[in-house]
């Protein structure tokens, strides 16, 4: 888990004895909310008096990934391993078997009814983590929602999100809201050191002080630089993602530049004199970063996008 976050968990780890059934931890990408609630699923699980110890039965089951009494629930195509292939499936071709899903089935939800309604096979504790949660679809959603209604005995959900707001507000209203704030602007400079990072402070402000995303920004810096310099339109659904938050990032750079302000990002210090156009820009690329995974043909999606830029 990440220095900054253990303050969080310390407060966890006091209130063990009066946790609520459920768990809201968001904030903004790149700040660490799997890491810290995944530590928070292993001192849930821990069977020794120091909590998490990671030496009893339970943290050594936890930490192979095969303890009992925890589930894990994400979108396909996060996961660690791939999903299983249906009967046949292994022999069709590549182009038939269709990429993993990107968002979490109602299948999946569902699949916790057993799991959270049949005795603890330790005795204690029944954990099960979503993960971002707001990748639920509406049918998952409410599936779920059945769960934190009446929740079972002993059973504790744990839900990660980016954008809480896109949550169902009966969820929201369900879970306890457990807040992860970005560190300080010193903290988060000094751990990207510690990890080698080149240009830390470059990268920390174009990631908006979220650590974890200028590390993964200045891992494959040659990309960033070059959408930055000449955004274009593109034919690689994957690129559509960075190209956007690239847009946005100049966009609001050009908006503060506009009411004379530094900018934030570093994304551009060009003199802009329509501030409003440029909110107006980054508000709808906002909007449009959405369907970023659906769009019918990632070229003009993109070229549309850039064709909308505003001139000055």
């Amino acid at each position: 888990m990440h220095p900054w976050n253990e303050p969080i968990l310390e407060s966890v780890r006091k209130r063990m004895e009066r946790l609520p059934h459920a768990l809201l931890i968001h904030g903004v990408r790149g700040v660490g909310k799997l890491a810290l609630a995944e530590r928070i699923a292993q001192l849930l699980l821990c069977e020794s008096e120091k909590k998490p110890c990671g030496t009893c039965a339970g943290c050594r089951w936890y930490l192979a990934g095969t303890h009992p009494d925890f589930r894990r629930i994400e979108p396909e195509a996060l996961a660690k391993e791939p999903p299983p292939a249906e009967e046949g499936a292994e022999d069709a071709p590549a182009a038939k078997r269709g990429k993993p899903s990107i968002e979490i089935k109602v299948d999946q939800i569902r699949g916790l009814e057993d799991f959270l309604n049949v005795g603890s096979h330790r005795g204690k504790l029944r954990v099960a983590l979503v993960h971002p949660a707001e990748d639920m679809n509406e049918v998952s959603a409410n599936a779920l929602l059945k769960g934190l209604e009446e929740p079972p005995a002993g059973a504790i959900f744990l839900l990660v999100s980016h954008r809480p707001a896109r949550l169902l507000p009966t969820i929201r209203s369900r879970c306890v809201s457990l807040p992860v704030p970005l560190p300080s602007r010193e903290v988060a400079q000094g751990w990207l050191e510690a990890q080698k990072v080149k240009d830390s402070a470059r990268w920390l402000a174009y990631a908006g002080g979220a650590p974890l995303r200028a590390l993964d920004y200045a891992a494959d810096a040659a990309t960033f630089e070059r959408l930055l310099k000449s955004p274009s339109p593109t034919d690689d659904r994957d690129d559509l993602e960075p190209l956007v938050d690239a847009l946005q990032k100049i966009s609001l750079d050009r908006a503060l530049v506009a009411f004379g302000l530094p900018a934030k990002y570093g994304a551009s210090s060009a003199k802009s004199k329509d501030a409003l156009a440029w909110l107006t820009y980054a508000r709808r690329l906002g909007e449009e970063r959405l369907l970023c995974r659906h769009p019918l043909s990632p070229r003009l999606f993109s070229g549309d996008l850039l064709a909308g830029m505003p001139k000055g």
